[in-house]
């Protein structure tokens, strides 16, 4: 299960200690300090919390401080992981999931928006670096890891070799109705911050080269795809994202 928690990692601990052959541990690349980095690997600094006993936080205090606690809290949880499970521990660190089943709108913003067609604002100049993974890439590599016992730790980035925020754009354009009559107008970032559009926030998956936290963009994935993470197309998960969305009930 994705625990946010240390002391959820401990309550399993406990129970399952001695009684499995491997413990698999869904992280975050929101791990990483990443200020000063261009890129990360799975040996790059961590957050940390320094605010006291991790054991003792909260998920309501880590939902009302999202930004700062939440890498630090997944970094204390995979601490416990390999305290109970050792080498017997797989720590997988997903960049933002994307797909069929995802509620967050945080990648369906743009199959959505884009097959609405008409002008649509892109944000930067498009050659930003871009990192998804569809959710079910994610969960097949997740299944292939236990059936082959592979233990370590991972950032499950997608997709395969680095993708611009224009390539992704391009490539939902390309497979969702009605894309091929969207035209991108590309916003310089400096503009969209004047106006307080946010990246990732107003406009989801984007994270602009000028931003500190640019590095969690540029995952190195090669880790993982030694050990076996395929990617199918971006078009695949634009198409699956957009009509699990539209077939969802209205609220």
């Amino acid at each position: 299960n994705p625990t946010t928690l240390p002391f959820w990692v401990r309550d399993a601990g406990e129970v399952l200690k001695g009684h499995t052959k491997q413990y698999v541990f869904i992280s975050t690349v929101s791990v990483y300090k990443t200020a000063g980095l261009k890129s990360v690997d799975e040996s790059s600094p961590q957050l940390e919390y320094t605010d006291g006993d991790p054991m003792t936080v909260t998920m309501q205090q880590v939902m009302k401080n999202v930004e700062t606690m939440y890498g630090a809290m997944k970094t204390a949880s995979e601490r416990e992981a390999k305290k109970w499970f050792g080498e017997r521990t797989t720590i997988i660190r997903p960049t933002l999931i994307a797909g069929p089943g995802d509620d967050s709108f945080r990648f369906t913003y743009w199959p959505y928006r884009i097959a609405k067609d008409g002008e649509v604002l892109a944000p930067g100049d498009g050659k930003d670096n871009v990192q998804v993974i569809d959710a079910r890439d994610l969960a097949e590599w997740t299944i292939r890891v236990v059936e082959n016992g592979t233990m370590g730790t991972f950032n499950a980035a997608g997709p395969k070799s680095p993708m611009t925020m224009a390539q992704q754009l391009d490539a939902i354009k390309a497979a969702v109705p009605g894309g091929k009559d969207a035209r991108l107008t590309w916003v310089p970032t400096e503009f969209l911050a004047e106006q307080k559009v946010t990246p990732w926030g107003d406009m989801p998956t984007w994270i602009p080269r000028t931003d500190p936290d640019y590095a969690g963009a540029n995952a190195d994935n090669r880790r993982a795809v030694a050990a076996g993470l395929t990617f199918r197309p971006l078009g695949s998960t634009a198409i699956d994202a957009l009509e699990w969305f539209n077939a969802a009930p209205e609220e």
